[in-house]
C-alpha cells in the first residue's frame, strides 16, 4: 500500500516506522529543517531519539504531494497531529482538494473551546467523508518504534475504513481489533489523560497501591458515564481504547501525563512543568473541556474535578485528594448498568 503519515511526532514516526517495513510509507513534516534532519539521520531526534528509523521510510515537507502519496483507492493516510491542529490541517486539505479515500486519526482529546470530539473536527471540515476512523489503545511510541508487542483498536462506521487499516498495520508485533464505536474510543482515549495525572498526583504523594487502584477503577467509571451520556456503549470502554489505555497511562514510566501528575505532587508549578516536558500533555489541555461537558450533560466526573482544581484553582494536590476520601459513601454501580 501507498501509506502517508502527517505529522512527525514521536507517535506518528513511530507508526511510520512500522509501516515501513512492509510499504511505501512518506513521513510528512511541517518544518522543512526536521525532514531535512530525517533525510540525513534517519533518527528524529527531536520526538524519538535513539531509535533508528527504517531505511525505505521516506520524509516530505510538501503537503501536496504528501497527500497525492497517499490518493489511491488502496493507499492510507494517518494524521498524526494533536487534537489542536486537527481542524487547521483538515482546512488546508479542503483548499488542495486533495483529500484521500481512507484516512484514520491518532489524535486523543477534546478540541479547547468547541469541546469537539475528533471525528465532530473532521465531520465540520471535510464532510461526512465515507471512510474515516479513530485508531487508539495502550500504545507508547517508543516502544512500538523499538518493535515491541502492541494492541491497537481502530474505530470506524467504514467497513472499508477498518479493513485498510488492518491491511496497513496488522503485521509484525502489532495486533489491530476492529470497532464501530467512535464515540467510546475517543472518550476512552480523551478521558485517560486526565485520570492518569490523578494517578501520578496519588503515586508522586505515595498513598499507595490500594489508592492507585482505586483511583483507575472509579475514574474508569466517570469515563464511562460521559462517554454513555455522548452516544457510545459501555462495552467499549472495557477494551483496549479504554481500560487497555487507561492502565498503560496511568501506571507506564513513559507516559506525559502521569509524569505532570508526578511532577505537581512535589509542588512545582505547572507551567514549570510544561515547559521541561518536550511534549504535549493533552490532559492538561482538555481537562477543563471534558469537566465543562460533563456538567452539561448532568454527568459526575468528581476524579476529573479534583485534577481541575489542582491544575486551574490552585488547589494543594493532598488537599485535592483528601477531598475526594470525604465524599459521602455510595452504591457501587456496575459499568454494565452506568
Amino acid at each position: 500500500m501507498n501509506i502517508t503519515v502527517l505529522g512527525a511526532g514521536a507517535w506518528g514516526t513511530a507508526l511510520a516506522h512500522h509501516l515501513a517495513d512492509r510499504h511505501s510509507t512518506l513521513l510528512w513534516a511541517r518544518n522543512p529543517a526536521l525532514v531535512e534532519q530525517l533525510t540525513h539521520d534517519k533518527h528524529n531526534q527531536t520526538y524519538l531519539p535513539g531509535v533508528p528509523l527504517a531505511s525505505r521510510l521516506r520524509y516530505e515537507a510538501d503537503l501536496l504531494a504528501s497527500l497525492e502519496h497517499a490518493a489511491a483507492e488502496d493507499a492510507l493516510c494517518i494524521i498524526a497531529t494533536p487534537v489542536a491542529g486537527l481542524r487547521a490541517l483538515c482546512k488546508v486539505m479542503r483548499e488542495l482538494n486533495c483529500i484521500p479515500t481512507h484516512l484514520i486519526w491518532l489524535c486523543k482529546g477534546f478540541e479547547v473551546a468547541s469541546r469537539c470530539l475528533p471525528h465532530q473536527v473532521m465531520a465540520a471540515e471535510l464532510g461526512a467523508h465515507r471512510s474515516c476512523g479513530a485508531l487508539s489503545g495502550p500504545s507508547f511510541a517508543r516502544e512500538v518504534a523499538q518493535g515491541l508487542p502492541v494492541a491497537l483498536t481502530i474505530a470506524s462506521q467504514s467497513v472499508a475504513c477498518r479493513d485498510a487499516a488492518v491491511r496497513a498495520l496488522h503485521h509484525a508485533a502489532m495486533r489491530i481489533y476492529t470497532a464501530d464505536d467512535v464515540i467510546g474510543v475517543e472518550v476512552g482515549g480523551a478521558v485517560k489523560n486526565v485520570l492518569a495525572i490523578a494517578a501520578g498526583i496519588s503515586d508522586g504523594l505515595e498513598l499507595g497501591l490500594n489508592a492507585r487502584a482505586a483511583l483507575i477503577t472509579r475514574g474508569l467509571a466517570e469515563m464511562t458515564r460521559l462517554g454513555v451520556a455522548l452516544g457510545a456503549r459501555a462495552e467499549t470502554f472495557m477494551g483496549l481504547a479504554g481500560l487497555g489505555d487507561l492502565i498503560l497511562t496511568a501506571t507506564g514510566d513513559l507516559s506525559r501525563n502521569r509524569t505532570v501528575g508526578l511532577q505537581l505532587a512535589t509542588g512545582r508549578p505547572l507551567a514549570d512543568i510544561l515547559a521541561t516536558l518536550g511534549h504535549i500533555a493533552e490532559g492538561v489541555r482538555c481537562a477543563p473541556e471534558i469537566l465543562a461537558l460533563a456538567q452539561a450533560q448532568a454527568v459526575e466526573m468528581p476524579v476529573t474535578q479534583a485534577v481541575c482544581s489542582v491544575l486551574f484553582d490552585g488547589c494543594a494536590p493532598r488537599a485535592a485528594a483528601y477531598a475526594l476520601l470525604q465524599r459521602e459513601a455510595k452504591v457501587e454501580t456496575s459499568l454494565a448498568g452506568v
